[in-house]
C-alpha cells in the first residue's frame, strides 16, 4: 500500500525493497532499511572462527547430499540452452565461495574469478564433487585461520 507521500508502508516494505531498492522514495523507508542491513552486518560481525567453521561444516555435508542426489546422467542437463547444466552451477557456486572468501580472510585464493566454470571440462560426477568439496574445505581452512576480531 502506497501512502500519499509515496512511501510504502511496512507490511509491504520487506518484499518491495529487496526487489526494487533503487525506486524507494521515502526517507523513512531508506533509514529502515540502512538500519537492517547494519543490524545483519553487526550480527555477523559476532561469529567465531568456530561458529563459521561448523556452519561451513554444515553446508558441506548438506551440498555433498545434494551432489549425491543427483544421478550422473544429471549433471549436464540444462533445462534450456541459455542455463547453466547442474555441473557448471555446481562451479558457479564454488567460484563465488573462492572469490568472497578471501575478500574477508585476506587467504589467496587458488583460483581467479570464474576460472573453475569457464575452466573445467570434466564435468562428471565424481570431478565436480571432489571440486565443489574442496572449494569447501579451502573456505572452512580459511575461516578458521581467521582472527577472532576483525
Amino acid at each position: 500500500m502506497v501512502t500519499p507521500s509515496g512511501c510504502y508502508l511496512f507490511q509491504d516494505l520487506l518484499p518491495y525493497f529487496l526487489i526494487k531498492t533503487y525506486n524507494m522514495k521515502c526517507r523513512s523507508t531508506r533509514l529502515f532499511l540502512l538500519f537492517l542491513i547494519a543490524n545483519v552486518s553487526l550480527s555477523f560481525g559476532q561469529a567465531t572462527p568456530g561458529d563459521l567453521v561448523k556452519e561451513w561444516g554444515r553446508a558441506k555435508a548438506y551440498t555433498k547430499a545434494y551432489l549425491d542426489a543427483m544421478p550422473d546422467s544429471g549433471y549436464g542437463f540444462k533445462p534450456t540452452p541459455e542455463m547453466r547444466s547442474f555441473a557448471e552451477q555446481m562451479l558457479h557456486l564454488t567460484d563465488g565461495d573462492y572469490l568472497l572468501v578471501p575478500l574477508a580472510t585476506n587467504v589467496k585464493s587458488p583460483f581467479g574469478q570464474g576460472e573453475l566454470e569457464k575452466s573445467t571440462t570434466d564435468q562428471s560426477k565424481a570431478n565436480i564433487t571432489k571440486i565443489v568439496l574442496a572449494g569447501y574445505d579451502f573456505v572452512i581452512t580459511s575461516v578458521g585461520k581467521r582472527p577472532s576480531q576483525i
